[in-house]
């Protein structure tokens, strides 16, 4: 980790690279820019006060953390990049139930390639059917989307069919052109595109969030948040690179008049191996009461909602949560690294890892390791997820509520993107084979 920070300022004297991270910045900039566009239509002054209640918390808040606050503006890149992860999602899930997907997965870089197209077609049309239901509810009136006492706000009082088709069209090809700048951030930039912009709509939100902080508690709530949040930070660094190293060892074949195998090298499985992915399972799925109160006309289920689980730093939010948060880990896990499907990798490429015999038996060899890690990394990631709002439920501060969510995205990115700056330097440096 340190040796990755001191190579970091190395980057100038390499053209390449330096021309990778302003393009990087460049297409962070674009994005901000259009996040900050309001699409045509649309009451200006009624969405300054719907930004004011999205800052309070509440399901709103938490959709757009991700968007940059694009959201709560009704902006060109509203919607941000939360359909095409969906739609990431989805796909990968799809792979285990699909065969025809599972047949793309095998195939290599071709059946990626295929993969990808797929997660392209699905996201236009998530952000088609998302960017209708808002403009429903936008129109009507949030439904106490922005959290527990937020006004009714009519942001599109001209609520006609081209308007409306305007409007929908403008926030679909805003997310189509938000899953292009990711995809160029991906070739020729640096980093993961999606995972750099999700990491700019967080971090933008830092400084606002610990000033409301700061203005709602008080100098000494806001520094042992700080203290806590610096403790997170230094946890989520360690466990982000802890691993559990299973070595493979592959048998010696002649073919022809050549040998091959004979090496050894080992699966890296890491202990959060799941990324933050869990914890937009467990928001996604806790706003579905929230939907149900909007359809089901019983006024103690909407209070309960609006009262509880509108509230990111009541109890009865923050318990569910951590559980699901646990439980989606796990699931996630057991969905992209699959026991049996890298049992028969080995099987076929002629390894074996020591030990243990091929097959069934290396099958459920890594499935108990898998178990094992898993476990205390779903822990630490409900943990950090929570504990923040834990702090701010017991001092009844509720401004900022996702500080958990922001510290591990925050520092996962990081993490990836200074790995990924180290190893460019190590490609064109050579001085570690002349020592």
């Amino acid at each position: 980790m340190l040796t990755s920070l001191r190579n970091l300022g190395k980057f100038v004297k390499v053209p390449d690279l330096r021309n990778r991270v302003m393009f990087t910045l460049g297409i962070i900039a674009l994005y901000q820019i259009g996040a900050n566009i309001t699409v045509p239509g649309v009451d200006f002054h009624r969405v300054q006060i719907l930004e004011q209640q999205a800052q309070a918390g509440g399901i709103l808040g938490f959709l757009d953390l991700f968007s940059g606050g694009g959201l709560t503006r009704i902006a060109v890149f509203g919607l941000g990049i939360m359909p095409y992860i969906t739609s990431s999602i989805i796909i990968q899930l799809l792979t285990t139930v699909i065969p025809k997907f599972m047949e793309w997965r095998d195939q290599g870089a071709v059946g990626q390639k295929k993969l990808t197209q797929a997660t392209r077609y699905l996201t236009v049309i998530l952000a088609l059917l998302q960017s209708t239901g808002l403009v429903y509810a936008f129109h009507k009136g949030l439904f106490g989307l922005g959290g527990a006492g937020s006004q009714n706000l009519d942001l599109i009082p001209d609520f006609t069919l081209p308007r409306v088709a305007l409007i929908v069209l403008t926030l679909t090809a805003g997310t189509a052109f938000v899953m292009w700048l990711g995809e160029n951030i991906t070739q020729r930039g640096i980093g993961q595109g999606m995972s750099i912009l999700i990491f700019a709509n967080v971090v933008a939100g830092i400084p606002y969030g610990g000033g409301a902080v700061l203005a709602q508690g008080g100098a000494l709530k806001f520094s042992v948040l700080i203290v806590v949040s610096l403790a997170l930070l230094v946890a989520i660094v360690f466990v982000e690179q802890g691993q559990r190293r299973i070595p493979v060892t592959f048998a010696r074949r002649v073919v022809g008049r050549r040998m091959y195998g004979g090496q050894s090298t080992y699966i890296p499985m890491k202990v959060n191996q799941a990324g933050v992915i869990p914890v937009i399972f467990a928001s996604s799925i806790l706003y579905i009461p929230v939907l149900l109160s909007n359809i089901i006309p019983v006024s103690w289920f909407r209070n309960f909602v609006n009262n509880n689980l509108l509230q990111p730093t009541h109890l009865l939010y923050i318990l569910p949560y951590f559980f699901l948060i646990v439980i989606f880990t796990f699931f996630y896990v057991q969905v992209t690294f699959d026991p049996y499907q890298q049992a028969d990798i080995i099987r076929k490429q002629g390894g074996y890892i020591p030990g243990i015999r091929p097959g069934p038996s290396t099958e459920r060899y890594l499935s108990r390791i898998l178990n094992r890690i898993t476990l205390p990394g779903s822990l630490f990631l409900a943990t950090v997820a929570v504990v923040p709002s834990l702090l701010l439920a017991l001092w009844g501060i509720d401004q900022y509520p996702f500080a958990g969510v922001t510290l591990l995205i925050a520092v996962g990115v990081s993490l990836e993107t200074l790995k990924q700056v180290d190893s460019q330097l190590m490609m064109r440096n050579y001085e570690g084979f002349l020592q």
